[in-house]
């Protein structure tokens, strides 16, 4: 499973790094995934911790090391969550120091090798540096989901991070269940997409992840206008989108994962999470738009969405 050893960035081929640039080209199959730096973003509130668990369990699947990471800012807020009165200078160090040893002493990270960080700085530009620094496969964080005039006023600093890093991450959403399973065990698969750029990175991360635990990789797009079942061009394009969907899976994979297409019509967030349910998915995969200075004030925008409604956890990829 180790060897060779691709990151999150791109495919394997021979020891190589290499990118799909079309739909023409073919992901190889019997892709392996390594995820061997595990950063989680940490505000310390419950649904951190409910993150850092989760973080935990695929940790202890791929033998992999946590970095549990804070990063101190003087804006009013955590990495997280908005805080109305935050203490400053050393008081917030204090605090923030007596935070993460309660982490540690809560046996959460019983099990996995791992490293405390806490920084001070701007959220992004300094939590940038560190995946950098530690060579991070997998950033995991959480969410609680703000939205309307609250998100536009505070931002979610979670649609910020998986907006702007150019690796997996990893989000646990308000409405996530509770507990994490022991070692993480991903049998349903949910890969979402708009065939838009990174769309062929994307399904080869979410095909290799199914291959690593030979789950079901359900393969879904969804069309945003209503079903007429009987009528010739839509019967021809739903032809045309399977056919689509069934180009990102390579001939071969079929031994390590049980693949399946789906369409669907509607609103694309509403859909995502009911065939999501109706799945009983235990990963969303789906690819995230950089928005620049914007990332994570827009009121409503469909990663944000499903991150926010998934009753399991969302990994995204940015296109």
């Amino acid at each position: 499973m180790r060897t060779p050893r691709p990151t999150p960035h791109g495919v394997a081929k021979g020891g190589k790094m290499t990118y799909t640039t079309g739909i023409e080209e073919k992901i190889p199959a019997r892709q392996q995934v390594s995820l061997a730096r595990i950063m989680v973003a940490t505000d310390f509130s419950p649904v951190s911790n409910r993150a850092l668990d989760y973080a935990v369990s695929l940790a202890r699947r791929f033998g992999s090391q946590i970095y549990l990471t804070h990063v101190i800012t003087y804006k009013g807020h955590g990495v997280m969550e908005p805080e109305p009165a935050a203490p400053a200078g050393e008081e917030l160090r204090r605090i923030t120091h007596a935070q993460a040893q309660e982490v540690v002493d809560s046996g959460r990270l019983y099990g996995v090798p791992y490293e405390v960080v806490i920084e001070e700085g701007t959220l992004w530009p300094t939590l940038e540096g560190l995946l950098e620094k530690y060579k991070i496969d997998l950033l995991v964080l959480g969410t609680h989901g703000m939205r309307g005039s609250l998100k536009v006023l505070f931002g979610s600093s979670a649609e910020e991070i998986f907006r702007h890093a150019h690796l997996p991450v990893m989000t646990v959403g308000p409405v996530v269940k509770e507990e994490a399973p022991f070692e993480a065990e991903f049998k349903n698969i949910l890969f979402a997409t708009d065939f838009g750029p990174g769309a062929e990175r994307q399904a080869a991360f979410a095909l290799a992840l199914a291959q690593e635990h030979r789950s079901k990789l359900i393969l879904l797009h969804v069309i945003p206008h209503p079903d007429n079942a009987f009528d010739r061009d839509t019967i021809l394009e739903r032809e045309g989108i399977t056919h689509q969907l069934q180009e990102l899976v390579p001939t071969g994979s079929e031994p390590l994962c049980k693949p399946e297409y789906h369409l669907a019509y509607g609103q694309p967030v509403e859909e995502i999470l009911r065939v999501a349910k109706v799945t009983e998915a235990d990963l969303i995969v789906i690819g995230a738009k950089k928005r620049g200075r914007l990332a994570g004030h827009i009121p409503s925008t469909k990663a944000f969405g499903v991150v926010r409604g998934a009753r399991c956890p969302v990994l995204t990829l940015k296109s």
